[in-house]
């Protein structure tokens, strides 16, 4: 994998999952003996969760971007005036 011709959303994503490596080492290092893997385990689901939400959210928002763009730009839509009532023909009358 070519890191330089990263996106700067991919290079986030690379630097989220490092961080979240970080963090389980540091969790693993201060787990008092035999907690270990319970405290290891639970920290990957949370931060694993979290992880996969906002990379689901930044594709969904780079989807709708993505959309946006191809659709034209919409113009001032013609407004046709309602013909008048018969409420309204007798009050001008």
């Amino acid at each position: 994998m070519d890191w330089n011709s990263l996106s700067p959303e991919e290079r986030l994503i690379a630097e989220q999952a490092v961080l979240n490596f970080r963090a389980l080492n540091a969790a693993c290092d201060a787990a008092p003996d035999g907690a270990v893997l319970n405290v290891c385990e639970q920290l990957a689901l949370a931060q694993g969760r979290e992880f996969l939400r906002r990379n689901v959210e930044a594709t969904l928002q780079q989807q709708a971007g993505a959309v946006e763009k191809k659709v034209a730009p919409s113009g001032a839509a013609a407004v046709e005036r309602p013909a008048p009532t018969a409420a309204a023909k007798r009050a001008r009358s």
